[in-house]
């Protein structure tokens, strides 16, 4: 989980899975993951990683990814709140965390020193270091 991912290439490409086009009556998030997924990574931006991963898509590519964002920027928003792409990391199952210790790891030492988040977010914190 934690290869570097080739960012020329979408997440289609890296996984060798295409996805059926959306049906006509599908729902903006649904359409919208659908064109993501034909996106090269390089090219998300942190609302779009934040999608992706709070819909359990490409763990494996946009969670390096997102903990690139969040070392830089651990408030780093998307569309949503300051701190949503942190929100979306930090509740992904836990397997994801075991799978890849090393994330795990990092995204611990990260969090385990931010100060005076919001409570929802202090919440989620607390919430993954106990897992």
């Amino acid at each position: 989980m934690t290869r570097p991912p080739n960012c020329d290439l979408s997440l289609e490409e890296l996984e060798r899975d295409r996805w059926p086009a959306p049906s006509a009556d599908t729902t903006r998030l649904v359409a919208t993951a659908h064109a993501l997924l034909r996106r090269p990574i390089g090219e998300l931006t942190v609302e779009d990683i934040r999608l992706l991963i709070g819909q359990d898509i490409g763990l494996s590519y946009l969670l390096p990814l997102a903990l690139e964002v969040l070392r830089d920027n651990p408030m780093a928003a998307g569309d949503m709140y300051e701190g949503d792409l942190l929100s979306a990391v930090l509740t992904r199952n836990p397997a994801v965390w075991t799978e890849s210790s090393g994330l795990g790891r990092e995204l611990r030492a990260l969090v385990s020193e931010l100060i005076d988040l919001p409570p929802d977010l202090q919440q989620k914190v607390e919430r993954f270091l106990i897992q």
